[in-house]
């Protein structure tokens, strides 16, 4: 597969579904726990692409990207990077409307298949490797 005529048709089809959406991520057993804005630049404070944020940083334990927190391991049941989370983030916009969980977990009921969460699913090692770079590709 030609990736990038993949990324250029996931770009714009994140564009045309996620215009004027904001996704935030909510984790922890009762999703009470804000994780940071899924589609965010990567200047804003609460966006898990900015890399000197809470959200985005690979050492913060409220980030997604960090591989040994609760919420970025591949064995935490909060995760979305554990193939058998039992509690991993949901997405949810600015009013509420969930969109589904965040998981590698393919049996969890409702599992997010969102556009940018399958790149999310096929990638998430190497994103937290080049977070910054991820985001130009996804989004630009």
């Amino acid at each position: 597969m030609n990736y990038k005529k993949f990324f250029t048709l996931l770009t714009f089809l994140i564009g045309c579904i996620f215009q004027a959406q904001t996704l935030h991520l909510y984790g922890g057993s009762n999703q009470d726990q804000y994780l940071g804005c899924l589609n965010c630049d990567t200047f804003d404070k609460n966006s898990i692409w900015n890399t000197y944020g809470d959200y985005g940083n690979v050492s913060s334990s409220k980030s997604i990207w960090n591989s040994y927190g609760n919420y970025g391991s591949s064995y935490s049941t909060y995760s979305p990077w554990s193939s058998y989370a039992s509690y991993p983030p949901a997405i949810v916009d600015q009013e509420g409307n969930f969109y589904g969980y965040l998981t590698l977990n393919t049996f969890k009921s409702d599992r997010s298949e969102l556009g940018l969460a399958i790149a999310l699913y096929k990638n998430y090692d190497a994103i937290r490797k080049d977070i910054s770079g991820w985001y130009d590709q996804l989004f630009r």
